[in-house]
């Protein structure tokens, strides 16, 4: 059943955004270990089985449920010229009726990072969830000293709306995180970054 729906595609100028495959764990698992370190501090502790064959069997299932069920759209950053994994981002907690709207998350290998692959993927999933999945706001929340992904929000047309305590758990401790938005019709102009 899942296999007979169009397979959601998004392409940017250097990359392809597309859901995981079984034939993206090594990809997948060799990228994360190599980039453990750096990802620790923004991250939830990994499961003891985070980079096993199990887990990432797992996660190509629930993204493939997720997105036909419309409640998230979990893709891989896959880049064009030589179809190397750079990292993912998901549109999550995708909610209809009043609300429209979702909450968006990434993370970005260390060997791609800081070459403006992540602000090309969050301006297409923000173009697609306006356009193709009609939503009205995208939400997302970061670390506050995490400047590299504050930076890549704010130049993506997202706008600081304040501070949610005890957020979520990152790297085991219950964690603040600023929040941003990013409004279809939105005329709020530039927000002071708190």
């Amino acid at each position: 059943m899942l296999s007979r729906r169009r397979k959601v595609r998004i392409d940017t100028e250097r990359m392809v955004l597309r859901l995981p495959a079984h034939s993206d764990f090594r990809d997948w698992s060799g990228l994360r270990a190599q980039s453990a370190g750096f990802l620790a501090p923004w991250e939830p502790i990994w499961a003891e089985d985070h980079l096993g064959r199990r887990a990432f069997t797992h996660r190509v299932y629930w993204a493939a449920r997720a997105e036909l069920q419309g409640t998230a759209l979990p893709l891989f950053l896959i880049r064009r010229e030589d179809n190397a994994l750079l990292g993912a981002i998901t549109l999550d907690n995708i909610r209809r009726g009043p609300a429209q709207s979702g909450t968006l998350g990434y993370w970005m290998g260390q060997p791609y990072a800081r070459r403006g692959y992540m602000r090309e993927a969050i301006r297409a999933v923000v173009h697609h969830g306006f356009t193709e999945l009609d939503l009205s706001r995208i939400e997302a929340a970061c670390l506050p000293e995490n400047m590299a992904s504050r930076g890549v929000l704010e130049k993506s047309g997202f706008k600081y709306e304040g501070v949610a305590q005890s957020y979520l758990q990152i790297n085991g401790r219950w964690r603040n995180h600023v929040l941003y938005s990013n409004l279809r019709s939105d005329r709020r102009g530039r927000t002071d970054v708190g």
